[in-house]
């Protein structure tokens, strides 16, 4: 049996950028063609299936997190966390958002 995880998974999976929605609900592809000539602000990929997972709210705050570090400082791309921690330090449960 072969191995499910890792860059293969990585590879396969289909990322969208959650700061690009479209209508009917669904995010356009990740990445842009250029930087220079592109409309749209820095992307802020997950899979597709992380995307639908989540809240408007946690969206949001993903992509205003991106967007507020500085892009591609030292010709590295900017990596943030997808999910904020609460101030105490524990990541915040599904539950605990109702």
């Amino acid at each position: 049996m072969a191995y499910k995880g890792g860059l293969r998974k990585w590879f396969s999976e289909d990322w969208v950028d959650i700061g690009a929605p479209k209508k009917g609900g669904k995010f356009q592809k990740c990445g842009r063609s250029s930087a220079k000539g592109s409309k749209r602000k820095y992307p802020k990929c997950v899979p597709a299936a992380k995307a639908a997972g989540m809240s408007a709210s946690q969206r949001k705050s993903a992509v205003s997190r991106k967007r507020a570090k500085a892009q591609g400082v030292g010709g590295k791309p900017t990596n943030v966390k997808t999910f904020a921690r609460k101030q105490n330090g524990k990541k915040r449960r599904w539950t605990e958002h109702y």
